[in-house]
């Protein structure tokens, strides 16, 4: 595949990723020993929509008061539901993005207890908080860091005696790495045929819901705003039917991304009516992939990761058919502002 390294990628996520369960447990278990009062899931841009997910599993499987909060809004808002108690768990490949650290340096400065997954050693956020696992290795860091966190998530939740199945589920975590290489492979023509397809297409809508509607906002926004510079808008099929219907036309490219949830029916209501509309509708379907091993129970909550990994291979083969790699920036991190 074209610039995928398989090896590489067991390496890193399934050799390496697998490993920090240990240290994982060992982190959870003493916060839960000492007692907290909630989890806050906090981040930017790409961070903010991975915790996303999270809290949509905890709204949904768990009494656990949680808060997913975009840091810089965080900061100014006086939260009220953050104190000293609170567990506030952060993301960052580069240990660097400066609203993350900042948020992480407030609820250290205000007691609360602060976890973070980083890929990159020794960076500031690194040394800021309580407690943080350190990957070591930016490529494939956000395969890993979806990993991690149903780890970290369902932990939590099995301390909280809302999860017995905890032991089978992390048997089944250790299945991901296998069944994110077989997805794709398995989706890598249909992403390079959607690259030639839409090489020149200069604006997509984006739906999701459930827990995919991270994967859905990011990828609109940190993919195809930020990286490939075309416009693109991510709407959740909840909302999709209150305004942006209006907008579709027979040549929208309109790309659903369906998982396996509660709200996939939300996701069929968009896929009907936008299939009598638009003749450039893409569907991403997590039902299309066999997660070899992993039970009907918890492919649901699997489905961020097996849809984050091929989305990635339409996002390579962007960059080839546009020629716009993946790391040009025009602002970002280019200037002050």
């Amino acid at each position: 595949m074209l610039n995928f390294d398989e090896q590489l990628f067991l390496k890193l996520v399934e050799q390496e990723g697998l490993a920090f369960r240990g240290q994982i447990e060992e982190i959870v278990d003493g916060i839960c020993k000492k007692g907290y009062s909630n989890i806050f899931l906090i981040g930017a841009g790409g961070t903010i929509a991975m915790m996303y997910p999270y809290e949509y599993i905890l709204k949904s499987n768990s009494t656990i008061d949680v808060h997913a909060e975009i840091a810089a809004e965080f900061m100014v808002m006086n939260n009220r539901h953050f104190s000293k108690d609170s567990v506030c768990i952060f993301t960052s490949v580069s240990g660097t993005t400066q609203e993350t650290v900042a948020a992480a340096e407030f609820c250290k400065e205000r007691g609360a207890t602060t976890i973070a997954l980083v890929a990159e050693p020794d960076t500031p956020l690194t040394k800021i908080v309580d407690h943080c696992i350190t990957t070591g290795s930016e490529k494939h860091s956000f395969d890993t860091f979806f990993m991690l966190l149903h780890m970290v998530v369902f932990r939590f939740m099995y301390n909280n005696n809302e999860f017995p199945q905890y032991d089978q589920f992390v048997k089944e975590v250790s299945l991901l790495p296998r069944a994110i290489l077989d997805a794709v492979k398995t989706f890598d023509p249909k992403a390079e045929a959607f690259a030639k397809e839409h090489k020149d297409t200069d604006y997509h809508m984006m739906v999701g819901s459930g827990n995919l509607w991270g994967n859905t906002y990011s990828y609109a926004m940190c993919i195809l705003e930020e990286m490939q510079w075309i416009h693109a808008k991510s709407i959740h099929a909840a909302e999709f039917f209150h305004g942006t219907l209006e907008l579709v036309v027979e040549d929208t490219s309109v790309i659903l991304l369906k998982g396996e949830d509660e709200t996939r029916p939300l996701m069929d209501r968009v896929e009907r009516f936008a299939e009598k509309i638009t003749k450039k509708l893409t569907l991403i379907d997590t039902k299309e992939f066999k997660m070899e091993g992993i039970s009907e129970e918890f492919r649901k909550h699997f489905s961020v990761n097996i849809n984050w990994s091929v989305l990635s291979r339409i996002s390579v083969h962007l960059e080839r058919e546009r020629n716009h790699p993946l790391t040009l920036r025009r602002y970002y991190r280019q200037m002050e502002y």
